[in-house]
């Protein structure tokens, strides 16, 4: 079935901010929107949900897309996350609940709005280029640095973004994440170091 997935986030993010819930798009979205566009099979949204939020979010939700509202309060409560599954298209949006402070309180404090969608007429907040390298390190270390996909998606973001990246930011939270040792390898990778 061929569709626009960025309709779907554009549903996903609607009902964010009709209920007032900040929110990011970050991961391989974010990481084709700073680098080289790809293929993926999901979305994921960084959002900070609160547990008064949780009931209301999944009303507004249903309709459209399949969730279960335990699974909403479950991620809230451990600062996981949950899924969204679109009824129509059956893509699938991640939505991470991180308790917000850190690393997560920065990701939002550092979100930027940018045009987004088909012929780019809409916006949305994602994660900084900065963030967002940030953030695949932290995953691709948690998945055993075995990705390829990851690593590319990486330095194909430092080799865009280039001199624009702010390196002190990423240097300082590449060392409170414990993965200052992947970014000078990804700086290197992408003759950024």
């Amino acid at each position: 079935m061929d569709f626009d997935k960025a309709e779907v986030v554009f549903k996903v993010i609607e009902v964010l901010e009709k209920l007032g819930i900040d929110y990011l798009i970050g991961g391989s979205f974010a990481s084709s929107f700073y680098g080289i566009a790809r293929s993926t099979n999901a979305a994921d949204l960084v959002a900070c949900v609160k547990p008064m939020d949780v009931h209301p979010l999944f009303v507004a939700f249903e309709p459209d897309f399949y969730v279960a509202e335990e699974t909403i309060r479950q991620a809230v409560q451990t600062g996981r996350h949950f899924n969204v599954i679109h009824g129509d298209t059956s893509f699938k949006v991640d939505i991470f609940t991180p308790k917000i402070k850190g690393f997560a309180a920065q990701q939002i404090e550092r979100r930027q709005m940018q045009p987004f969608g088909s012929g780019l007429k809409r916006e949305a907040y994602f994660a900084s280029p900065e963030d967002t390298v940030l953030a695949k390190l932290d995953w691709y270390r948690r998945g055993n640095e075995v990705s390829e996909r990851q690593w590319l998606d990486i330095v194909t973001v430092i080799k865009v973004q280039g001199e624009r990246l702010d390196l002190e930011y990423m240097r300082h939270w590449a060392a409170e994440l414990g993965v200052a040792d992947l970014l000078k390898e990804a700086l290197a990778g992408a003759k950024l170091a």
